[in-house]
């Protein structure tokens, strides 16, 4: 049996050669190794994939509601439908959030919101016809997993035919939030209700076969073990072997405030960048691992761009979900302090687009080019 330093050792040149880690070695890394040794081996992985590259893109965020149907123990943004702080948009209100993001020069409006059960799946399939036609050129990425999930079970239609009436509306990409943790002895309990890890996984496969790109999420630091973290990233890697249609992966940091587990102490920053590095390694076959600065905070997400991070999301105007939950952090981001915080941590700023083609821009005039390549 080979001792720890020799196993690591052993970990370490096969990421140094470009090979594959298994689940047991994931388990053993996330378990035992030092935060700083997996940074130097994400850091590998990372620059072998984007050089010196840190992306961003300019995004606003539209979540048309915070109505739920799902009582997630984690989520501190749902709210029932007579609570005061209860909310649903009207056309007039998105229209109105897309006219600020075309001034803004977004190229991009996130859409995800909580299931309100008096909406009809027509309802969903509006606001993104809305969007379009108000700014057919700004990419519309909506609806996770889960409301997906939740739209067949509103129309009883099979998936693929919720994602094609979306599509012909002006769907353009699908988030990746949703995917919690996949293991069941984990997901009964944060949120037994919603789409299950198979489900979750099901409905990216057939967003992948209808040339959807999607993205992927991790939420950890909450009841989870390591080894679930290490489960959950492998499921993403065998649907990658299989489709090639995801773009990104973004952990995501619990943060507990407001929350049915409040009593849980959010994640340290070293566990922020041991994640994000760990992920870096595991999922051999994602383009690209996101920082999301919302969550970690400006310092820990500049620190991670040295952790195997290549991405810090984008301006993010009007986040709701996670400053619901407690986040610190400002409520938008400047491309100017996007610049800084890439620069600073000696890496080059690119504007990207959704699809991760370079974003050519004059002032709040833009237009994508070529696929982005280090």
């Amino acid at each position: 049996m080979l001792s720890t330093q020799s196993r690591l050792a052993d970990i370490s040149a096969q990421v140094e050669a470009g090979q594959r880690v298994s689940y047991d070695d994931g388990v053993f890394l996330a378990e035992q190794a030092d935060p700083l040794v997996l940074g130097r081996l994400a850091n590998i992985v990372r620059e072998r994939k984007n050089g010196n590259l840190a992306f961003y893109n300019t995004n606003i965020h539209l979540n048309p509601t915070n109505v739920c149907v799902y009582r997630c123990v984690f989520c501190a943004f749902r709210s029932d439908l007579k609570a005061e702080r209860g909310y649903t948009f009207t056309d007039d209100q998105i229209r109105a959030r897309v006219g600020e993001a075309k001034a803004a020069g977004a190229t991009e409006i996130h859409v995800v919101g909580g299931l309100h059960h008096q909406k009809p799946f027509d309802w969903y399939v509006n606001i993104v016809r809305v969007i379009h036609e108000a700014y057919p050129e700004l990419h519309i990425k909506a609806w996770t997993a889960v409301e997906i999930n939740w739209f067949s079970y509103l129309t009883k239609k099979p998936t693929k035919w919720v994602l094609e009436q979306l599509i012909e509306a002006g769907l353009g990409s699908m988030p990746g939030g949703g995917a919690e943790i996949f293991h069941p002895d984990i997901r009964d309990k944060i949120c037994e209700h919603k789409a299950d890890g198979t489900g979750w996984l099901d409905i990216h496969r057939e967003a992948h076969k209808l040339g959807l790109r999607t993205n992927a999420t991790m939420l950890y630091g909450h009841i989870e073990e390591p080894w679930h973290r290490v489960d959950h990233l492998c499921r993403l890697r065998e649907l990658q072997d299989e489709t090639h249609g995801f773009q990104t992966f973004i952990p995501l940091a619990f943060h507990p405030e407001n929350t049915g587990l409040d009593h849980i102490q959010k994640p340290s920053g070293l566990t922020d960048l041991s994640v994000i590095a760990l992920s870096r390694i595991m999922l051999d076959n994602f383009d690209h691992i996101k920082a999301y600065w919302i969550m970690l905070g400006e310092k820990t997400a500049q620190v991670a761009l040295g952790f195997g991070a290549d991405d810090l999301d984008g301006t993010v105007i009007h986040e709701l979900i996670y400053h619901d939950a407690g986040a610190k952090t400002p409520e938008g981001m400047t491309v100017p302090q996007l610049h800084h915080l890439i620069t600073e941590a000696g890496r080059v700023p690119v504007e990207r687009d959704t699809l991760y083609r370079r974003v050519h821009r004059e002032g709040a005039t833009w237009r994508s080019g070529e696929p982005i390549r280090a």
